[in-house]
């Protein structure tokens, strides 16, 4: 199938070279050669990996003579060889570029934030899933936008009326095709000061998705520094959004099956962005039934009156500290929380655990390489096992009707599984065993 290329692919310079081979860096070489540009016009180039045609910079340029390097968001632009090749002509683009440039009739709804963008742009996703099925979300969350430009000019799916992006940081650092119906940002707080001359840099480069914005940008007004950011940046086109707003009461927010205060929030933020965007109001009811990401404050379910919650990937006090506040504050009646704890140790302050001692009806279950460390550390009260079975079957036999059991176990998964993902799994598994038992 011959496939019209974009006018922008079409004009860029070649040999193209995409540093950077992941997720992003892979799907920007397909739509490219997807879009006619002749396999030998496409170079790719990683550090880490042996199966590119470069792993040295210094050889890519001098040998490969790239003419335009398409840069996947994991690589800085300040890296020195970059800056010394834009310096020198070569046209800097990036795997978003490519996919916007292909674009005629959709409308965009970009998604940033230091935390939370991913669980708003999925609760957009199942809100769009309520009404219509002409729609793509993907982004930094999942799917790269150039899998959804080579489906469509393949034939494979339609052109989406909506399409929602999850943008990190690195992404709106370099996007010059990005143009966005709404947006929003969910949360600003201290991150990836590593690649940031500053607090005011990284948090500068997010507000840039402001001016990519044609309508409205919201905010979130429980999102850290970002309302006190506003009172500095003030613009016309951005609208403070609470879950207290007058116009969410009706909706009846708060029973979605969202767990936590801070999930409130980022519910409050979807459902205006909905509204704002003329979605009906079977999109909220579709985000109010949407139960959370997998592996992160996850509702597995209520099975004989005993609510399982699976928080896999909190492997962060912080996180820990989060699910089990909002678990415990969504108790029913007189119900207990188990909280399992444990897994591999990567120097935690599990001592940041402590404040949990002031809840009354918790018990602590710790299991893994980590228990005694983590118990010694947080010195809270609870049986210890060695595995994250044992554990569980220790959870179902002593739990009751109204009970909770939260997996949130702070340490990694690498003790027993391959992954916070593999780990989750095997939570949900057991559950369900649980369940049929």
């Amino acid at each position: 199938m011959i496939v019209q290329m974009s006018e922008f692919i079409k004009n860029l310079k070649t040999p193209i070279a995409i540093v950077g081979m992941g997720k992003s860096g892979e799907a920007a070489r397909r739509l490219l050669l997807h879009c006619g540009v002749p396999s030998q016009s496409v170079l790719t180039f990683d550090v880490k990996l042996d199966s590119v045609d470069f792993n040295d910079p210094a050889l890519l340029l001098s040998k490969g003579q790239p003419q335009t390097l398409v840069v996947s968001p994991g690589v800085p632009l300040s890296s020195s060889w970059i800056q010394d090749a834009q310096s020198a002509g070569l046209k800097i683009t990036s795997e978003l570029s490519l996919a916007c440039s292909c674009l005629t009739t959709e409308r965009l709804i970009g998604v940033t934030g230091s935390v939370g963008k991913s669980t708003t742009v999925s609760l957009l996703g199942a809100g769009l899933e309520a009404f219509t099925t002409a729609f793509f979300v993907g982004g930094n969350l999942g799917t790269p936008f150039a899998e959804y430009a080579i489906d469509v000019l393949s034939g494979a799916r339609p052109r989406a009326d909506w399409v929602v992006l999850e943008l990190s940081s690195y992404q709106l650092e370099n996007c010059e095709n990005l143009s966005l119906d709404f947006s929003a940002i969910t949360y600003f707080t201290s991150n990836h000061l590593e690649r940031y001359e500053s607090l005011e840099h990284y948090y500068r480069t997010k507000w840039n998705i402001l001016s990519l914005t044609k309508k409205m940008m919201l905010l979130n007004s429980e999102g850290g520094d970002l309302v006190e950011y506003f009172k500095n940046n003030h613009h016309e086109q951005i609208k403070v959004i609470s879950k207290k707003d007058p116009t969410l009461e009706s909706y009846q927010l708060e029973k979605a099956l969202l767990i936590g205060q801070h999930n409130q929030d980022n519910l409050a933020l979807a459902s205006s962005l909905a509204l704002a965007a003329g979605w009906p109001a079977a999109s909220i009811d579709g985000m109010k039934s949407f139960k959370g990401l997998v592996h992160r404050l996850e509702n597995v379910g209520t099975f004989k009156n005993i609510r399982f919650i699976n928080d896999s990937k909190a492997t962060a006090m912080d996180s820990v500290l989060i699910a089990a506040t909002a678990a415990y504050d969504t108790l029913e009646g007189s119900g207990k929380l188990f909280l399992l704890l444990g897994g591999r140790d990567k120097n935690l302050p599990w001592q940041d655990l402590g404040p949990l001692k002031k809840f009354r009806n918790i018990e602590f279950v710790f299991f893994g390489e980590c228990r005694n460390i983590a118990q010694q550390k947080s010195t809270l009260p609870g049986s210890s096992f060695s595995h994250l079975d044992e554990a569980l079957n220790h959870a179902f036999q002593r739990a009751n009707p109204q009970d909770t059991v939260l997996l949130s176990p702070g340490g990694t998964s690498l003790d027993e599984f391959k992954s916070f993902e593999e780990r989750g799994n095997f939570f949900k598994r057991k559950v369900e065993d649980f369940a049929k038992s």
